[in-house]
């Protein structure tokens, strides 16, 4: 069917430093909710497991970001 996939070229999820939020909620790497954490803290989860923090649900409150 065409079009059925109609997402923007431009709309691609904030990853690390690009995210905004002043805290978000935390899903580790293994799919565990650690729940609402400082964007400091879900950062250093990330790094301390040598992955990226991505932003995989930006307009929920918190933002939802997943350790990848």
């Amino acid at each position: 069917m065409k079009g059925a996939n109609n997402k923007a070229q431009g709309d691609k999820a904030r990853i690390n430093d690009e995210i905004t939020a002043r805290e978000v909620r935390l899903i580790g790497a293994d799919g565990s909710q650690v729940g609402v954490v400082s964007i400091s803290e879900a950062m250093s989860s990330a790094e301390a497991a040598s992955l990226d923090l991505v932003e995989i649900s930006p307009n929920a409150e918190p933002p939802v970001c997943k350790v990848m």
